[in-house]
């Protein structure tokens, strides 16, 4: 963008002592929209005092947050809601000039390796043998516990980059595989885990009285590894815990993108960042409000 007499009397007022006046300023500049970003980037590499570098990456921060908020409502607002395009856009959030297709080529070709082995004649167990083999054998994908000063572990590009994520981040992409090769896993809220779970025919049924009986086993993202109903019911004593129906419940994916959100904003829990914890819970109200609108 050309750079105008009142965009540069905008940009001088940037390090004003008042923060009312600076707040004034702020919202001018936001109103031009992302295309002043590269003004922005050239003056944060022009001004040397520290402070105000800082109030220009908010700046930046915020319009590219206004842009992602935009790209989210469209996301919800969609008859379909792909789990890999509302875990890039939660990836954008970090990294604002994320290249979604580069990374869905690399998925795409993950997905192809897996379906190149698998056919009609084999059962669900052996479905999920596949997939779990090309993704953490063949691959390397591991699994990591949940630690808060790693956000990059939360993001599906990221999990996909470095063949390392936590059960969000490895679930992440578990499902959207899963989603783009048609084999009926969906996530479940299991308290204090993210659990996958592996739905027989009919699974999409509305208000089923026990959904826990069109599961045929359970499957640990973080490992890939599948388990029992027995195994789960001794998780549900080890925790005290009475397992009721909504804990198998197949979770939509905007849900499960709303839970990825809630717990990848606790990595900004602090008071330098908490605007961000904010922000993405402002994304997560989106969601909620459009999925309510949808049903």
């Amino acid at each position: 963008m050309e750079t105008t007499k009142e965009i540069s009397a905008l940009f001088s007022l940037i390090d004003d002592p008042d923060e009312e006046v600076f707040g004034l300023v702020s919202n001018k500049i936001v109103n031009y929209g992302h295309t002043i970003i590269p003004n922005l980037e050239h003056l944060w590499e022009t001004t040397p005092d520290e402070t105000t570098q800082q109030r220009i990456e908010k700046l930046i921060h915020r319009l590219h947050f206004t842009d992602l908020r935009d790209l989210f409502r469209e996301w919800g607002l969609t008859g379909h809601h792909s789990l890999a395009t509302g875990a890039l856009l939660t990836g954008r959030f970090r990294y604002p000039d994320l290249h979604s297709e580069k990374v869905l080529q690399e998925l795409e070709k993950v997905r192809r390796n897996i379906w190149l082995e698998l056919n009609n004649y084999l059962t669900p167990l052996e479905q999920i043998n596949v997939v779990t083999s090309i993704l953490y054998s063949y691959y390397g994908l591991k699994g990591t516990e949940t630690n808060l000063r790693e956000p990059d572990e939360f993001l599906l590009h990221k999990t996909l980059e470095a063949k390392r994520g936590n059960q969000l981040g490895n679930g992440s992409l578990y499902l959207s595989l899963c989603e783009l090769l048609d084999i009926p896993v969906q996530a479940i809220f299991i308290p204090r885990q993210f659990i996958l779970a592996y739905f027989k025919p009919g699974y999409s049924e509305e208000n089923l009285a026990d959904p826990r009986q069109k599961i045929e086993f359970f499957i640990d993202p973080a490992s890939g590894q599948a388990f029992s109903h027995t195994d789960v019911d001794s998780y549900f004593k080890r925790i005290a815990v009475n397992p009721e129906s909504r804990h198998f419940k197949p979770a939509r994916n905007q849900q499960v993108i709303s839970h990825i959100l809630g717990e990848f904003s606790r990595c900004f829990d602090n008071d330098k960042e908490r605007y961000k914890m904010e922000e993405i819970e402002e994304l997560r109200r989106l969601l909620a409000n459009d999925s309510i609108s949808n049903e």
